[in-house]
Order: C-alpha cells, then structure tokens, then sequence
C-alpha cells in the first residue's frame, strides 16, 4: 500500500560539516553539495560562514547558533529536522564541535530520533598533529587552556605526566605565557612543535625543545600572530612520568611545607627521587 501522503514526513538529516582552517581549496565537493541542498545553515558566525558561502556562489539561509543561545535554539532546530528539512551545522572554521560550540544541538537531534551525518573535512588539530613528527598512536586534545594564570599553571601541572601526545589550541594573546608555563611546567627540553596560521599564506611550523619555542617566538613579532596549535609530545617512559608527577605533586606541597619536607612528601606520594625534586 502506498504511504499516506498527509501522514508524517521522515525526519530531515542534521549534517555536521567541516569548512577550511585557512585554504578555501579545502572545502571538498561533497561539502559544497550539502551546502547548497539542505534548508539552512546552522553557523557560529554568520558573517564569517556568509563571507565562505559567497565564494562558493552558495545562497543557502544561515541561522546563528553559537554558544550563549545554543541551548535556546536547539529545540527550533531539531523541531525543523522532525518536520523532514535538513539542516547543516558549521563552525567559524575547521570541524564542528572540536572547540567549538554544536555538541547540544547533536545531542537534542540525536535524542530525538533525527539522523546526524558528518561531512569530514579540515581540523587544526588533526592538521597539525599530522606534520609534528610526534607519536600520533595516542595523543589528547586539551583545547584552550584556562585564560587566568594560576588556573593554567595548576592544568599544566595536572598534565605534566601524562604520556600521551598533546594537543592544545591558544591565541596570539598567550602564546608567549603559555610557553613560558610550559616551560615550568614540563622542562626546558620536552620536544613541542608549534603550528601557527595553518594552510594559511604565512604558515609556520617550528620544533625543538619548549624553551627554544618560546625564544623563537620572542624574537619574532610575526611569529605572535595568528592562530597556533601547540604539540607537546608526552612524559615519555615510566622514570620520566614519574619525575613530572613528583615535581607536580612537590610544587602543590612546597607552596605550605618547607622545601625540604615537601620534597619529601612529594617522593613519598610519588616514588620520584627525593633530590630531584628538591628546588626544581
């Protein structure tokens, strides 16, 4: 029996599409297509997305969802999808969700029984990754790290064992602390690579040890501009691990107990050696 065209329409398909980082030649053929077919575009900034729509002669409608009124508007949305429109969702640039704002939206639509598809495509992170010459097989992606000081110090110290790769994204406005933290942090030494204005005109990436970032970026104006992601490669074996963890664990203690006794404490907690803790 055929289906009752006044009954239900399926429900539409909510497509999470990737946009370029930087080279428009990077949004592919298939991200174009959905572009153009579904009944609007979810984007954090529709001036921005507007300007990428343009180039492509695309004239889909664009509707802001961004992260002070995703949670209002997802309910709009996905009352759409259930009614049988398809809906897109983009980010300024790169992959949705990877720092940026959507996960409500995906998960109110998937919640409700709509389809959600991704449209794979560029990712700063992935990118950068890519072209670090780090381990690859196991890496975290921390994002921005905290904005304050103390709070980004404290995370760098939660961090400073961990033998994964890391991956963080951070601004032109705090680059140069970030790396300084870095620094005190994890060492001097631990192998970085910085990735600044991917697939961009200026692009760079620069490695070495973590103080030799920080000087390079100090004694270049241009190389404080622009969008980074940071690559850290892990604490490496055991030994290593476990110094980090002593030195975290003895910088928490020496801010209330004298040097002496917080290292101590610290290799006690720990297993790191005692003197190599004490005034690191």
């Amino acid at each position: 029996m055929p289906a009752d065209p006044t009954g239900p329409r399926a429900a539409g398909t909510l497509h999470v599409v990737a946009t370029p980082i930087g080279n428009l030649g990077d949004l592919s053929p298939r991200a174009q297509e959905v572009l153009r077919d579904v009944a609007a575009i979810c984007a954090e900034d529709t001036r921005r997305s507007g300007q990428l729509l343009s180039h492509f002669g695309i004239a889909t409608p664009l509707l802001a969802l961004h992260e002070h009124n995703e949670e209002a508007i997802a309910e709009r949305v996905v009352a759409r999808l259930l009614r049988g429109e398809s809906l897109a969702l983009v980010s300024d640039a790169g992959t949705p969700l990877v720092s940026d704002p959507g996960y409500r939206l995906v998960r109110a639509a998937r919640a409700a029984g709509v389809r959600v598809s991704p449209v794979p495509g560029a990712c700063a992170a992935i990118a950068a990754l890519s072209v670090a010459g780090l381990a690859s097989d196991r890496f975290a992606f921390e994002g921005f790290l905290p904005a304050k000081a103390a709070a980004r110090r404290e995370r760098l110290r939660q961090l400073a064992a961990e033998p994964r790769t890391l991956v963080f994204y951070e601004s032109s406005h705090r680059i140069v602390e970030t790396l300084e933290d870095l620094v005190s942090a994890f060492g001097a030494g631990r192998p970085a690579v910085l990735a600044r204005e991917l697939t961009k005109l200026f692009e760079t990436v620069l490695d070495g040890g973590v103080a030799d970032l920080l000087a390079a970026v100090q004694a270049d104006d241009n190389q404080r501009r622009g969008e980074f992601v940071l690559v850290v490669e892990g604490a490496g074996d055991d030994a290593d691990a476990q110094l980090a963890e002593g030195q975290r664990v003895y910088a928490l203690l020496s801010a209330q107990l004298p040097p002496s006794a917080a290292a101590r404490l610290a290799g006690e907690i720990t297993g790191a050696p005692r003197k190599a803790l004490y005034g690191s």
